[in-house]
């Protein structure tokens, strides 16, 4: 059973807070967090992902980053990466993770670029690819829970 799913990128201002709109938004009864391994603690999310997901009729205005915590692991049943690299990281430093841990892309074996710095047309190759991940994933969490 998925009740708790945990979205990671680095700095979970762009790639994860989008993410982690559309899974509430397709799991509105789950807790939903994202959290970023090098996270700008603190931060809105950047502005051309509050656009984005504007666009999408999600609100992330009010999403703040916040470093990934061993809490967090431990309490989530699902652990969504946007690389193969932060996949490797979570799976390295935290134990508990191992079997739970998923790039967003896993069944398509793509990863997320980071479109941090970027202009908006990067932001929007990488939503592009986080929504496919998500309608994806949904699938599988739905014949899970």
């Amino acid at each position: 059973m998925i009740n708790s799913i945990l979205v990671i990128c680095i700095g979970n201002i762009c790639r994860s807070p989008m993410a982690e709109g559309l899974l509430r938004r397709a799991f509105p009864e789950k807790t939903v967090r994202s959290a970023g391994i090098g996270a700008l603690i603190g931060h809105p999310a950047d502005p051309f992902s509050i656009q984005i997901m504007q666009e999408q009729g999600i609100d992330i205005s009010a999403h703040r980053a916040q470093s990934l915590a061993s809490w967090m692991v431990n309490e989530a049943n699902l652990i969504l990466t946007m690389d193969l690299e932060q996949k490797r990281h979570v799976e390295t430093q935290y134990s508990s993770s191992k079997g739970k841990v998923f790039r967003l892309g896993e069944f398509e074996k793509y990863d997320i670029p980071d479109p941090y710095r970027h202009d908006l047309a990067v932001f929007r190759q990488s939503y592009q690819l986080i929504a496919e991940g998500v309608a994806v994933m949904s699938k599988k969490i739905v014949h899970i829970s």
